[in-house]
C-alpha cells in the first residue's frame, strides 16, 4: 500500500528501475511455460499463498481499526480500504485455484507467522494503527514489488496489481502528521512503534522465506535467475532505505 506522492513512495524506485529492464529468464516468460519447472511452480504457489494470507489479514486489521476511528468519516474510509483488501485476496485466491492450487492449504503454511506479528505488534490507539498499516504493510510491499521482478509476465501483473494502493499509505501519512502538528510529543511515541514494526516485519519476512524451501531457493538464486545472497543484502538494503524516507514523510525520525 503505497502513497502516491513520489516523495512518500520508496518503495517503487527499485522496482521501477527493474521493470524498465529487459526481461531476461522467467521474467520474459508466461507462466505456462515457466512453470513446467516444478520448483518454480512451487515457488510461486507459496508466494501466491503469502500474500493471500496476507491480504485477508490486512483486511480483518482494517475492519477492526475501523472501531478506533474517532470519526464516522474515518471509519467509513477504512471501511472502503478495507474491501479493497479483500478484493485483492479474492484475485490471489481465484488465481492459485486456477493454477491447480487450493487456496487455503496455501495459505495455511503463513498463518502462524503473519499471527503471529500481528499479535506482537496490535497498536495500542488509532495511531499506532495507522502507522503500523503504513509502515508494516509498505515493508512487505517493498519485499514483494522486489520478488515480483523476478517472475513470470503473468504472475508479476497479478502481485503488482495486488500491491496497488488501497488509499491507507496517503490517509496515514495526512492523519499521522496531522496528530504530530496538534501535539508534538506523539511523534516520539510513534517513532519507537515504527522502529519496532520495522525490526518485527524484516524478521517475520526472513522466517517466511527460511522456512519455505522452494521461495528460499528461487530468492538465493536456485531457480532460474532468482536473487543470489549479495543480491539478497542489497534488497534488504533498499527496503531499509525506503522505510527511512517513509519515516521522514509521516514526519518521524527513522
Amino acid at each position: 500500500m503505497e502513497t502516491p506522492d513520489n516523495a512518500a513512495q520508496p518503495g517503487h524506485d527499485a522496482a521501477d528501475a527493474g521493470a524498465a529492464e529487459t526481461p531476461t529468464g522467467v521474467a520474459a516468460q508466461d507462466w505456462a511455460k515457466a512453470s513446467a519447472d516444478p520448483q518454480y511452480r512451487a515457488a510461486v504457489v507459496d508466494l501466491l499463498g503469502a500474500l493471500a494470507y496476507g491480504e485477508l489479514a490486512a483486511f480483518e486489521r482494517l475492519a477492526e481499526d475501523a472501531k478506533l476511528a474517532p470519526t464516522l468519516a474515518d471509519k467509513a474510509e477504512l471501511a472502503k480500504m478495507a474491501s479493497a483488501e479483500f478484493h485483492h485476496f479474492e484475485q490471489l485466491r481465484d488465481r492459485l485455484a486456477a493454477v491447480g492450487a487450493e487456496p487455503t492449504e496455501a495459505m495455511d503454511p503463513f498463518v502462524a507467522a503473519l499471527d503471529g506479528f500481528h499479535r506482537q505488534t496490535a497498536p495500542s490507539d488509532w495511531l499506532e494503527g495507522l502507522v503500523k498499516a503504513y509502515v508494516g504493510d509498505s515493508i512487505a510491499s517493498d519485499f514483494y514489488r522486489e520478488v515480483a521482478a523476478r517472475l513470470d509476465g503473468d504472475t508479476r501483473r497479478l502481485v503488482l496489481g495486488v500491491l496497488d494502493d488501497t488509499g491507507h499509505a496517503s490517509f496515514a501519512v495526512e492523519k499521522v502528521r496531522a496528530a504530530i502538528e496538534a501535539d508534538p510529543r506523539v511523534g516520539g511515541r510513534l517513532a519507537l512503534w515504527a522502529r519496532r514494526l520495522m525490526g518485527e516485519a524484516l524478521s517475520q519476512s526472513q522466517r517466511v522465506v527460511a522456512d519455505r524451501d522452494a521461495l528460499s531457493t528461487m530468492l538465493v538464486g536456485g531457480v532460474a535467475d532468482g536473487f543470489d545472497l549479495a543480491e539478497v543484502g542489497r534488497m534488504f538494503s533498499r527496503i531499509t532505505e525506503a522505510h527511512t524516507k517513509r519515516m521522514a514523510a509521516l514526519g518521524l525520525a527513522a
